[in-house]
């Protein structure tokens, strides 16, 4: 993780001073204007974070004076683990540190920890450190399931990486033996007592794909029930537009404005219009659901809102933002009602540009809801959808045309287009997945895309020139290491990127041309995406990277995200001519630090149970054999993806003919002897073993069914793990979990490799 900004101008001003040691009475020296109690504060809150430390004389200095560095502790399901340093805004990140056995300090999987590193590095270069405190835990719930053993009760996580937890069996709530859990942790461990816990939730039988999702969505304070005072809030709220409380409004009600959408979707809060200016310009209308309205700030609503940040979609659900009673009624577009919006009006020309744009509260009345499956056919030609909506074939007609002509502009400037295909897990009406297919991105789907980012261009650039306070959303350059390797995948293609002008992005839009048209270099794309940061929200603009927009934020959902509910309301303070005040950008602050980890939150659901509904799905394929390409490398083994998306994993130990070494550098698994590369891209057969929809892990096995050749002289060393470090016989095997003679000692298994 990045480091933290210092919370104050004392806390700046002390890391400063403090690159070299000092004693508390050279630091009153250097900052004679700070009070006594202020210069304690901001001392204990830097050592609490692991930026300062003191050491024996009583000589504060910055940690890495000390040789130590705060960071993130990974644990692996093996007894080693590493840490991520904390680095600072806009520098590379650094190597993890390698986390030999019995060095973690007591910290668990996430935690917080303060390390000291030393000089010696594990068979793969990466230096090794020890903690010496946990600075913050994780959290303070996980899910697994509930045993027994004699008179005793445990609850073993779901994830390796943690440990077995002991539970009174007065704390075990209404669950039974091989339950799904959730447990809160109440005493971590030490070396007299094991980890202890409280059952704070049933999520179901374990072993059955229901628990896996709610554990899931626990694990990611996901929850489906909203707290009654919300729900009451909501459903007091009239479920039609009553104008005299809407307040002053444009009114759009005869104007043609409609909604495009997919074919399941319940909440719309986007709709479109279009119509020509006596200049021949266009006045583009993008109308947004006036969700402010209704959420107040600092009401049940609001309070709800913030702290669940997003919507969760996955197969055949969604767990919501807002009440349905607002999100699928009042405060959706819903055809042929009125409904209050909040409309951003922008003058354009044929060719995209921009010449203005006005922003005004309205109400408007949908003509139609439209799909974008029946757009698209309309733009195609189907002569029955055309005579059915005839009334708006000539529109969406100039839409059309108009989104090319943004979309050429945005390319034009240096947009990098990553049309990476989406697999799309259809369900049954039981829930039960019945198909994996890509989704397809058609002529409508990409014009709702090119207004919505006219919208929330429009309104960022308009807050930002007026150093308003609001919710961006930002995206930085990109690592030029990461950009490195993507460079070396690149260049066999015949491509030549500089890594160190990550600003010209044109370069990365040649590889983004040449792999539409070449199946060879689909994998491009996929691996430039995992070359670039990942966007988020603050409170400063410092422009979209993937967009090239210098000015951009999210206006166009503020159904199902709560920084465009924030926009929202800053936006109509701005035009109010409201005076802005401190609590305004603290609220901002916050709201971009609460959305952007709740959006990382939401992705981990909607990932981890995307997963498990594939997993689901290919069960029914177990032993039959499919085409697939190589998707990932790791020292583990290789992933690979057929042809539907579904992905799963070779594990090293079944890849044929050969000993795999795994190639760090180069991303690719190298047979010792035949010289055999699988990197990503490579083609494969295989045969798909295994399938869990508990876990969502796929195992495949390559098609042909070899096994690796047998050798028992001058093995390869494992490279898949860091080894323990060197000690004396009786240390070796305490690490290897060995007794005398080389057997397992007792208690202890041999270490099984890492599942993704």
């Amino acid at each position: 993780m990045k480091n933290k900004e210092a919370d104050t101008e004392l806390e700046s001003r002390l890391l400063e001073i403090l690159v070299h040691p000092c004693r508390i009475e050279d630091i009153r020296r250097e900052l004679p204007n700070a009070g006594k109690n202020n210069l304690k504060n901001a001392l204990d809150a830097l050592v609490a974070d692991g930026r300062v430390m003191k050491n024996k004389k009583n000589r504060f200095a910055v940690s890495a004076h000390y040789g130590c560095a705060a960071g993130t502790y990974l644990a692996t399901e093996r007894a080693f683990a590493f840490v991520a340093p904390d680095y600072p805004e806009g520098e590379a990140k650094p190597d993890d540190l390698f986390i030999p056995p019995n060095a973690s300090g007591g910290a668990w999987h996430g935690d917080r920890v303060l390390v000291k590193v030393s000089e010696r590095k594990n068979n793969r270069g990466r230096k090794e450190a020890t903690v010496i405190r946990v600075l913050g835990r994780a959290g303070k719930e996980l899910t697994g399931e509930l045993v027994q053993r004699g008179k005793a009760f445990f609850v073993q996580p779901t994830s390796k990486k943690y440990p077995e937890i002991a539970v009174d069996k007065h704390d075990l709530g209404e669950a039974a033996v091989g339950d799904c859990v959730a447990v809160s942790i109440s005493h971590y461990g030490d070396e007299q007592f094991m980890p202890q816990g409280v059952v704070r939730a049933d999520l179901g039988e374990s072993g059955t794909m229901e628990a896996a999702i709610a554990a899931v969505l626990h694990e990611n304070s996901v929850y489906d029930v909203f707290p009654n005072e919300v729900l009451e809030q909501a459903l007091a709220i009239p479920q039609e537009v009553d104008m005299g409380t809407a307040g002053k409004r444009l009114d759009l009600r005869d104007k043609l404005i409609f909604t495009i959408d997919g074919d399941d979707a319940k909440d719309f809060d986007d709709a479109v219009s279009l119509e020509k200016l006596e200049n021949g310009h266009y006045l583009l209308g993008v109308h947004i659901a006036d969700v402010s309205h209704y959420v107040t700030p600092d009401s049940p609503l609001d309070a709800e809102a913030f702290r669940r940040g997003t919507s969760v979609y996955f197969p055949g659900h969604v767990v919501p933002m807002l009440p349905f009673a607002l999100s699928n009624g009042i405060c959706s577009l819903n055809p042929k009602v009125d409904r209050l919006a909040f409309s951003a009006l922008m003058e354009v020309d044929k060719d995209g540009r921009r010449y203005g744009a006005k922003f005004a509260k309205s109400v408007i009345c949908s003509k139609a809801r439209m799909t974008y499956n029946k757009v698209n056919k309309i733009l195609a030609g189907d002569k029955g959808l055309r005579e059915e909506y005839a009334f708006l074939v000539e529109t969406a007609e100039t839409m059309n045309n108009l989104a090319h002509a943004l979309y050429k502009r945005r390319i034009e400037r240096g947009a990098l287009e990553l049309d990476i295909p989406e697999a799309e897990i259809r369900v049954d009406e039981n829930g039960k997945p019945v198909e994996i297919r890509f989704r397809e991105r058609g002529e409508s789907e990409k014009l709702i895309e090119e207004f919505m980012l006219q919208a929330n261009e429009a309104v960022a650039e308009y807050m930002c020139k007026r150093e308003l306070p609001t919710v961006y959303r930002v995206h930085e350059n990109p690592d030029p290491d990461k950009l490195r390797v993507f460079a070396s995948f690149a260049r066999p293609f015949g491509y030549r990127i500089d890594p160190s002008k990550p600003e010209d992005t044109a370069q990365f839009q040649t590889v983004l041309r040449g792999a539409k048209n070449d199946p060879k270099q689909r994998v491009l794309p996929t691996l430039l995406l995992r070359s670039l940061a990942r966007a988020r929200y603050a409170d400063e603009c410092i422009g979209h990277y993937g967009l090239k927009a210098k000015f951009y934020l999210h206006f166009t959902s503020p159904i199902r995200r709560y920084p465009d509910l924030v926009a929202h309301r800053m936006l109509q303070k701005a035009l109010l001519g409201e005076e802005f005040t401190a609590a305004d950008e603290t609220m901002c602050e916050e709201a971009a630090d609460q959305s952007t980890n709740r959006e990382q939150a939401a992705d981990n659901c909607e990932r981890d149970i995307d997963k498990l509904y594939i997993a689901s799905y290919m069960q029914q394929f177990i032993g039959e054999e499919f085409d697939a390409e190589v998707s990932g490398v790791q020292s583990f083994g290789v992933f690979v993806a057929l042809e539907n998306g579904c992905e799963g994993l070779i594990r090293a130990e079944l890849m044929t003919g050969d000993f795999y070494q795994y190639d760090e550098e180069h991303m690719a698994m190298v047979g010792r002897h035949t010289g055999k590369r699988f990197t990503i891209g490579t083609p494969m057969r295989v045969k798909l073993l295994a399938a869990s929809d508990t876990t969502g892990q796929i195992d495949f096995a390559p098609a042909d069914g070899s096994l690796p050749v047998s050798e028992k002289l001058d093995r390869p060393r494992r490279e898949d793990t860091d080894r323990a470090p060197r000690g004396n016989r009786a240390e070796r095997r305490r690490h290897s979990g060995k007794g005398r003679g080389g057997k397992p000692g007792k208690g202890k298994k041999p270490p099984t490799r890492k599942r993704r």
